[in-house]
């Protein structure tokens, strides 16, 4: 970049910088840190990033903005703008390319980074055996007449009061030990390092004196959030806790995306791996500050994630992963130092990874795994953490499958008409009264429901912005339960008679669940893309079912940040999990992060995950021939041909126009439908 390039400033940001001619809006975006959405990483198909360019003579930036600063509108947009809708004014960044200086403003309702983290830690009670041990040792000062050296006096009285033989020594120790040992009037603090019983001990850090305190962190790297809790590894106490959007995000929304990112960008793959631990970084010294701690005291690291963000955290490209056979470059656990990765911890730390269960099902599925124990347990446990990439773990003590199931971005908002992350804003509970088909709802950051006392005045700082993905499951649901579309998907135009809310748009119809500043509107399509991801998933558990010889399972569980907002009730009246006493289905919230902390309190944990995941076995479900025809069965609301009978039992079904019941009994009753 020289003087003579075009100076771009994005607003409301305030950040700014010179790009050559032909450079996408997009790119320069993120070159600045700037974030613009983009789900389908830069096809210009999404429509995320949109962007408007103001003219004018900016003087408090020294800028002259004008349209023909930036590229006519292209065929990619000029596509989009008559599939879907592109407001005037409004351009693609992923495909307008700078011709001049510009003031490029990011429109306040397509940014939907500042989402809610919803990573909490676990209050389970785990007990305490960590890799790190910290030893209060006396050593003998010198003595010409026996010519030892300070740091094999020390070894001696390590071994002599604490049996820690044949130590290794922390290369960063070696010009410091005569330093602390005469500060500490050879009276000091040895941090020993030891996972494996039968590994040799590491000396990793050293304090005068007694250092009666160890710190450790456990984060789980999502693809969208990151959650770290930083733990006493003395007491097990959870000091602090922090979270974040992921810094990837900026480069493509979904994994795959951000395949595509490093496979057509020479530098892709150091750009991301640097923003993720530039982020981590951040949580730490976050975590220290409210803790109250030094991060020179953390000794120990334990990291969770899927494949992709697993291996750009460890700096490995992930491009196999993005093309069949998905191989992993390692699959198994890793002790790293903590400095390899450039966390900035004690010189001393140690990265412990837990291990993949397989190219799309990752350390976050074995680590969640590993929290709710189907391997400890004689009951058939479905365990799914519902993303852009649905993990799903199936089994009990004598038995384990995984597989991963392509649902896409649908159920995160990308997709959706009005589709947004939770945020403050966004709708995240929807309930359609049946007779008069109605809506309320409840919005992120507003008390009231829509339909009660003060709703108005709560929601004027907010707004009412979107629909998050808890509130998109519940809207479908609902509209099938009040017979607003048909147990095939479709949208009934005839409904419009009985109400204003039934819109027609084309040669489909749609429904208005809220009209506003931001008109929200769920379409046919919308109602399409929810479809095809609960179809990709429900097959992916169904075929899983069908190699471990079973027709129903006895307990459900949904992990992950996202399915801590799913209503039970609603997911099983989408078809988005099979059958199942609803008493049973839970969600456990963060459980990959609860894995991370059981694995950095407890070495007899991490020999368990990793016992545990070499015995699940994994199923691809693009080479199953029976994954399409259990898609296409379950494209249907619930199910086109399983039953329902404990859902049935609880919520009043509409009966299937062919013919069928999901009560199971062949009777097509209708059951009482309870509301809450």
């Amino acid at each position: 970049m020289t003087e003579t390039d075009p100076l771009v400033l994005f607003m409301p940001s305030g950040k700014r910088g010179r790009f050559p001619v032909g450079t996408t809006v997009l790119d320069a975006a993120r070159q600045l840190g700037v974030y613009v959405e983009s789900v389908c990483g830069g096809r210009a198909t999404c429509g995320r990033c949109q962007i408007e360019v103001q003219e004018g003579h900016f003087a408090k930036h020294g800028i002259t903005s004008a349209e023909e600063h930036i590229s006519p509108l292209g065929a990619k947009e000029r596509r989009y703008a008559e599939v879907r809708t592109l407001p005037a004014g409004r351009r693609l960044s992923c495909s307008a390319t700078i011709k001049g200086d510009l003031v490029v403003d990011v429109p306040p309702d397509t940014v939907v980074n500042a989402q809610v983290i919803r990573k909490a830690t676990s209050d389970r009670l785990i007990e305490r055996n960590p890799a790190i041990q910290l030893c209060y040792v006396e050593v003998d000062e010198p003595d010409m007449h026996k010519p030892l050296g300070d740091l094999d006096r020390l070894n001696v009285m390590l071994e002599r009061d604490w049996g820690f033989r044949d130590l290794l020594v922390a290369s960063h120790l070696l010009p410091k030990v005569q330093g602390i040992l005469r500060k500490g009037n050879w009276a000091v603090t040895a941090a020993i390092h030891r996972d494996v019983e039968t590994d040799r001990p590491h000396l990793v850090a050293l304090w005068p004196g007694l250092h009666n305190e160890a710190y450790g962190i456990a984060c789980d790297i999502g693809s969208t959030t990151i959650a770290l809790h930083l733990v006493s590894l003395l007491s097990g106490r959870v000091i602090a806790s922090s979270g974040s959007a992921n810094p990837q995000i900026r480069f493509g929304e979904d994994l795959m995306s951000r395949v595509s990112y490093v496979m057509m960008n020479p530098d892709g793959r150091e750009a991301m791996t640097r923003a993720v631990r530039q982020a981590i970084n951040e949580l730490i010294e976050k975590a220290c500050i409210e803790g109250g701690i030094d991060r020179q005291s953390i000794l120990n690291a334990t990291f969770v994630a899927n494949p992709i963000m697993h291996h750009l955290f460890l700096g490995i490209d992930p491009t196999e992963l993005g093309q069949a056979p998905f191989a992993l470059a390692v699959s198994g656990a890793l002790d790293i130092w903590a400095r390899d990765v450039d966390l900035s911890l004690n010189p001393g730390a140690r990265v412990y990874m837990l291990p993949c269960i397989a190219g799309h099902v990752g350390a976050d599925a074995a680590a969640a795994t590993l929290a709710e124990g189907p391997h400890r347990q004689d009951r058939m446990m479905l365990l799914v953490d519902v993303g852009t990439n649905a993990e799903i773990v199936l089994g009990n003590r004598h038995r384990m499958v995984a597989a991963s199931s392509p649902t896409g971005p649908a159920f995160e908002g990308a997709e959706i008409s009005g589709g947004q992350r939770a945020a403050p804003g966004a709708i995240e509970r929807v309930r359609i009264d049946p007779a008069t088909l109605e809506p309320r709802f409840r919005v992120i950051g507003v008390e009231p429901w829509s339909d009660e006392e003060g709703f108005a005045e709560a929601s004027e700082t907010t707004g009412v912005t979107g629909i998050c993905g808890s509130a998109i499951i519940e809207v479908v649901a609902e509209m099938y339960l009040t017979g607003i579309i048909t147990e095939d998907g479709v949208v009934d135009g005839t409904m419009a008679a009985r109400s204003p809310r039934i819109l027609e748009t084309g040669r489909t119809f749609s429904y208005l669940l809220h009209q506003g500043a931001q008109t929200i509107t769920v379409t046919q399509n919308d109602v399409r893309a929810i479809q095809l991801a609960k179809a990709a998933l429900y097959a992916g558990i169904k075929l899983l079912m069908e190699k471990l010889g079973v027709d129903s399972v006895d307990t459900i569980r949904f992990a992950g940040a996202f399915g801590s907002f799913i209503d039970p009730k609603y997911a099983m009246v989408l078809g988005l999990i099979p059958d199942c006493d609803l008493a049973e289905v839970k969600a456990v919230g963060n459980a990959a992060g609860t894995g991370a902390l059981m694995a950095l309190l407890n070495r007899n944990h991490r020999r368990e995950v990793e016992e545990t995941v070499r015995t699940i076995e994994k199923i691809e479900t693009a080479l199953e021939p029976r994954f399409q025809e259990l898609f296409v069965n379950a494209m249907a609301l619930p199910n086109k041909v399983d039953g329902f009978p404990n859902l049935a039992a609880a919520v009043t079904l509409p009966e299937r126009r062919g013919g069928g019941s999901d009560t199971g009994d062949g009777g097509g009753r209708r059951r009482r439908r309870n509301r809450e």
